[in-house]
């Protein structure tokens, strides 16, 4: 497989693996012993790595969360906590969660480990939040298998995330064009806090095609560290982690 094809192939599993962790009770209970909404604990957990910064910087990192809506969490969870310590919390409960659900699955060590160098090797160029949260020390042991993939599935989500971001710009679209143009539509434009009325649809899904193609291809660059074999090695431990995550909530 080609770096770029690695790249399209993995991100359905990266994009819903490295985000599994923030649906965990255990998380959630993170953010009510931090004293604050689960809302404001997932913008913050998520743009905590940016360190003491105005909420309209985070919205601008995140891109697709309507301003508003990010300054209400943002702001809410300021007032209590640093948000420093929200990300360390949002990682501590990512690794704690690799740990528990990853940890006796066989591809697990290999994962991580491959994980590992794809994330070393991504260009972070004009993704702030991926780059904060590479900056960040992961607390747990080389031999944590678990966490490390979580973290490392983490990170990629974000790198995925961040591409898309400069692919969406770059396509001449806003990020509330791109969340409509989406599978979710205006369900998924109110979700993210986005007010009606939107724009129309049509036009726009061709634009998000290529914004997601090009996003493939900036991704892939962290790909070619990879030796033969180990992109198509890579796929297949993400879609056999995701079917193992789903039988077990079966």
């Amino acid at each position: 497989m080609t770096p770029e094809q690695v790249a399209t192939a993995s991100k359905p599993a990266v994009l819903e693996l490295g985000e599994a962790f923030s649906r965990c009770p255990g998380t959630l209970r993170r953010a009510r012993l931090l004293g604050i909404s689960g809302w404001a604990f997932y913008i913050t957990g998520r743009a905590g790595a940016l360190g003491d910064v105005r909420a309209e910087t985070v919205a601008a990192a995140i891109g697709f969360i309507a301003p508003e809506a990010v300054a209400d969490g943002w702001d809410a969870a300021a007032r209590v906590v640093r948000p420093i310590e929200v990300a360390t919390g949002n990682l501590a409960e990512c690794c704690r969660w690799g740990a528990q659900h990853l940890d006796h699955l066989p591809g697990t060590p290999r994962l991580a480990t491959l994980l590992d160098r794809v994330v070393a090797g991504a260009d972070a160029t004009g993704m702030p939040l991926f780059a904060a949260w590479r900056a960040m020390p992961v607390p747990v042991p080389e031999n944590a298998a678990g966490a490390r993939a979580a973290a490392g599935l983490l990170l990629l989500r974000e790198h995925f995330t961040g591409a898309y971001l400069l692919a969406v710009r770059a396509g001449g679209m806003t990020p509330l064009e791109a969340v409509l143009a989406g599978p979710e539509g205006e369900a998924g434009a109110t979700a993210c806090g986005w007010s009606p009325p939107y724009p129309p649809v049509g036009p726009l899904v061709r634009r998000r095609l290529w914004a997601e193609a090009m996003t493939d291809r900036l991704v892939s660059a962290a790909f070619r560290v990879l030796r033969p074999g180990e992109g198509a090695e890579l796929v297949e431990l993400l879609a056999a982690t995701r079917a193992g995550l789903r039988a077990a909530d079966q």
